[in-house]
């Protein structure tokens, strides 16, 4: 569904990730991972067509991103992320019909049935329906993630790209939203989540992808992956690693005292 070839990204004129290669397969789940700055979101950008690329190509579903038009990847990747536009006038229903826009001509504004259901179906899925009419200027920080996520789920594409998807989350909500992630690739989606929470990014993700020092530094399964050195690579911090029945494992940063 996505293939990266030679994929350089600038930043204010300087290269922030250089010579990226990757593929995303439908029904994948990815978890990106990396320290602050590390190019997380501008890479989630650039898959979505919303920062341009300095070098290589970009390819959704085997068709380059350049050649399709901001309506045709709108329909093939929706990109979700937090607040970034003023939306407190609209109720909550409202907010997430956005997602719907790519399904009509700049002409057509009266929603559809299709769309109505599309909408209710989002909802439900973050557990947000009886939210609907409440103003989207009323909620905490963590039920607007939801209805961001509500958002990206009723544009119904077959590529859902998410930025820290859990923040603002407490524990449960973080898991029924990683949880959703996971049962929607299962369906055939694929997923490409930028994430703090490594052992969130082990429970859930089929890959991960590390990126550190200008690069993706490896793309692998978690437990190849997750292991000390490469993470105080990426990190820059001391970490333990503990092996859990079944395969799985769970890190966490070594305490200094």
């Amino acid at each position: 569904m996505i293939a990266l070839r030679d994929v350089t990204l600038e930043v204010g004129g300087r290269p922030l990730l250089e010579r990226i290669d990757a593929n995303v397969a439908r029904g994948e789940f990815l978890a990106v991972l990396g320290r602050n700055g590390a190019g997380k979101t501008t890479l989630l950008r650039a898959i979505a067509g919303l920062h341009p690329v300095a070098g290589g190509t970009i390819a959704l579903d085997a068709t380059p991103s350049a050649s399709l038009t901001p309506r045709e990847r709108a329909r093939r990747a929706a990109f979700v992320t937090g607040d970034e536009i003023m939306l407190d006038a609209l109720a909550v229903r409202d907010v997430v019909a956005i997602g719907r826009f790519p399904h009509h001509r700049w002409w057509e504004w009266q929603s559809r049935d299709a769309d109505d259901a599309a909408v209710e179906r989002a909802l439900a899925a973050v557990r947000m329906e009886a939210f609907a009419q409440r103003s989207f200027s009323t909620l905490s920080a963590g039920e607007r993630q939801r209805v961001w996520i509500a958002l990206g789920l009723a544009q119904e594409t077959p590529i859902l790209l998410l930025d820290e998807p859990t923040s603002h989350l407490d524990v449960r909500v973080a898991h029924d939203i990683l949880e959703l992630l996971r049962v929607l690739a299962g369906e055939g989606k694929s997923v490409v989540c930028a994430l703090h929470d490594l052992n969130e990014a082990a429970a859930y993700a089929d890959r991960i992808a590390l990126l550190a020092e200008g690069r993706m530094l490896a793309v692998g399964p978690p437990p190849a992956l997750l292991n000390d050195a490469l993470l105080e690579r990426v990190y820059g911090i001391g970490m333990e690693r503990i092996e859990l029945p079944g395969g799985s494992v769970r890190v966490f940063a070594r305490a200094s005292r």
